[in-house]
């Protein structure tokens, strides 16, 4: 197999026993890290397939990796929360939100969607065997090289736009930097760049953390005392989210 298919299996293969692992943490609740693991396991995942969407098999490996991460999404968002919530002294909002993990845990581990995605990527590396041997993508290299370019190119349009969505802006930071990660041989972002970017994600992520905060207040009355200070903290966010993007920018067209 050519280098960049050995790359592509050997990731797989790892990714799949790490997923194995978390799986296992998560039917035994062994550790409150488990989903957290699990679903930037999942993450890397998909990081490493958009590239190669259109191949044999990556379509449904991709659709159940996106499974997973929307079924886990709202368990991972409430335990962020309930971190937010010992932070800000509300030890027993905080339990509210954790009331159960064990079983919710186990559910995660016993669930359609994760056994589905295991199914599928145990098989996932024979597919990238065949397609090697039957040379349906002369140059691996040169097609993932392409689609790297086309999110970078996303990400210097949307931070151009003067009217750009900050969530839509910090999904493209998240794809290029992990796409970048999955293929660290192909040297596409300097560690600089990959560095500004982080940067750029963090603070629209805290952003992001908040709105979503205020938004689920306005329908948990237990959260109403913490308005207040997340609606200061938002605008702060904000401030300190553009002023990052506009570093990212002046290092982007120096670029």
């Amino acid at each position: 197999m050519s280098q960049m298919f050995d790359h592509v299996v050997a990731q797989v293969l790892g990714l799949h026993v790490r997923l194995l692992a978390c799986q296992a943490r998560l039917a035994e609740n062994t550790d409150s890290e488990a989903l957290h693991d699990l679903r930037t396991n999942v993450r890397r995942l998909r990081s490493l397939l958009r590239p190669l969407r259109g191949l044999p098999g990556v379509d449904q490996l991709e659709s159940a990796a996106k499974a997973v991460g929307d079924m886990t999404t709202p368990l991972r968002d409430r335990e962020v929360l309930a971190e937010q919530l010992f932070e800000r002294q509300q030890p027993d909002a905080a339990q509210r939100r954790l009331a159960g993990e064990g079983a919710t845990f186990a559910a995660v581990a016993a669930s359609t969607q994760l056994h589905k995605l295991l199914a599928i990527i145990d098989a996932f590396p024979a597919f990238l065997r065949a397609i090697e041997q039957q040379k349906l993508v002369p140059d691996l290299r040169k097609r993932i090289e392409k689609r790297l370019d086309k999110q970078w190119k996303n990400i210097v349009k949307a931070m151009h736009d003067p009217a750009h969505d900050r969530h839509r802006l910090r999904l493209l930071i998240k794809r290029s930097r992990y796409g970048a990660e999955a293929y660290p041989q192909l040297g596409r972002l300097k560690r600089s760049m990959r560095a500004s970017l982080k940067r750029a994600q963090d603070d629209l992520g805290h952003w992001h953390d908040l709105l979503q905060w205020l938004t689920q207040a306005e329908k948990q009355p237990d959260l109403a005392a913490l308005v207040p200070q997340w609606q200061a903290q938002l605008v702060e966010a904000e401030q300190r989210a553009d002023k990052t993007l506009n570093t990212l920018l002046k290092h982007i067209d120096e670029r």
